[in-house]
């Protein structure tokens, strides 16, 4: 058993059981968010949107399931790379932007320290 399986998807009954007004909800979010008649982004550009956010999110279900509707959408192999290559850019920019925030919380407890070193020479 791994973690991620192709019949998982059978388990989505426990959910609906479980949840059935929720369930319905978000089919319903799902189906205005990708599959309306309504949609003004083409259905490409829609699985291949899908693409970058299931290898951002590391979704083994959402990258196959649109990976492979961007290929019937008309989705060639250079764009499915481009979206590839445009994510990784964008995740791994994520840590480095990140990396201010953990730089700016180091620096405050380094000064926090510094200043109660102070405090303590003084007393």
């Amino acid at each position: 058993m791994t973690y991620h399986e192709h019949n998982d998807n059978q388990f989505a009954r426990y959910l609906r059981s479980g949840a059935p007004e929720a369930f319905k909800a978000l089919q319903a979010f799902d189906h205005a968010a990708i599959d309306s008649e309504a949609k003004v982004i083409p259905r490409k550009y829609t699985e291949l949107i899908a693409v970058a956010v299931g290898l951002t999110t590391q979704c083994a279900y959402c990258i196959e399931a649109h990976s492979k509707a961007a290929q019937e959408a008309g989705a060639t192999e250079a764009e499915l790379a481009e979206t590839v290559m445009i994510t990784s850019v964008l995740r791994a920019g994520g840590g480095y932007a990140h990396g201010f925030m953990a730089m700016k919380f180091f620096k405050q407890a380094e000064a926090e320290t510094n200043e109660k070193l102070d405090v303590e020479a003084v007393a």
